[in-house]
């Protein structure tokens, strides 16, 4: 038996969101349905995402239709970067340069939001906190870190460095100082669960039976929200600074090869966006492997 996954309502309207920034109520309730969601569950969150602005709402029932707003749109995939970093790792494309990047940042009580706002992006990206205000991240991420500064109005009280020497107490072995700053344990073991989750998924998607297009769209959007979960704490450390073998390398190359199944399976209908992009992600690194 498929082992159940968890989906976010919120999460699963974003993942349906087509190239063309709509959603088509019917798909919706068809898909949520599948994953056992109710009817009323869905238009709760249809809602509320509609109250804060991130969708317009038209027509009514299984007929209606929500557009993204251009917000939403620009914000649809924010880890693409990310997830083309992952599989250039995977391919042994991105070899560390024994370079570690720091950002220290000293923001005023009185903006509290921005610099708890700040905290968090720093994580997001893959930084990990070595004393107050200070944050180190093994691969090169100002350009993220200086965007998300500028945005949230703490430009000015950051500072960006980079060092070579890097130790944490008696500590300065490099794959050693990662273990000591990253919970790299619990970034694996969900790593695990995505190759665990993934591998009954491409059996049935490489497998002789025909799959509608509302399981495959279920199945593309488990596949989306495993790896999510999968991907959101890991903060990509190069090979190099990894217990090997990597789970997460393992676990992207099986979600790979089912995008290539989903993809193969397609006949023209229109699909979400978010599926378009990982498909393509994915076949990119397919491509940089047979080079």
């Amino acid at each position: 038996m498929t082992e159940h996954i968890e989906i976010p309502t919120r999460m699963l309207v974003h993942a349906l969101i087509r190239e063309d920034g709509t959603v088509g109520a019917d798909e919706l309730y068809t898909v949520a349905n599948t994953l056992g969601m109710s009817d009323q569950q869905v238009r709760l969150c249809v809602k509320r995402l509609v109250a804060e602005g991130r969708f317009t709402h038209e027509g009514r029932g299984r007929k209606a239709q929500l557009h993204a707003t251009a917000d939403t749109m620009r914000t649809l995939a924010p880890n693409a970067d990310f997830l083309r970093h992952a599989f250039r790792q995977d391919a042994g494309l991105a070899p560390w340069d024994g370079v570690w990047h720091l950002a220290a940042f000293a923001v005023p009580e009185s903006a509290r939001t921005a610099r708890d706002s700040l905290r968090e992006t720093l994580v997001h990206l893959g930084g990990a906190p070595l004393q107050g205000g200070l944050y180190v991240c093994a691969n090169t991420w100002e350009p993220y870190v200086e965007e998300a500064a500028r945005r949230l109005g703490a430009h000015d009280a950051l500072t960006l460095l980079t060092t070579t020497d890097l130790r944490r107490g008696a500590t300065r072995e490099p794959a050693e100082v990662a273990r000591r700053l990253w919970p790299l344990q619990e970034i694996a073991e969900r790593y695990h669960r995505l190759g665990r989750l993934a591998e009954p998924r491409l059996a049935r998607l490489t497998g002789p039976d025909r799959l509608s297009p509302s399981v495959l769209l279920t199945i593309a959007v488990e596949l989306a929200a495993e790896l999510t979960r999968a991907m959101e704490p890991d903060p990509l450390l190069p090979p190099q600074l990894l217990p090997q073998p990597w789970p997460g390398t393992q676990a992207r190359e099986l979600v790979a090869r089912c995008w290539a199944a989903l993809h193969h399976r397609e006949h023209g209908e229109a699909r979400p966006a978010l599926f378009r992009l990982y498909a393509d992600i994915t076949r990119e690194a397919a491509d940089r492997a047979v080079r």
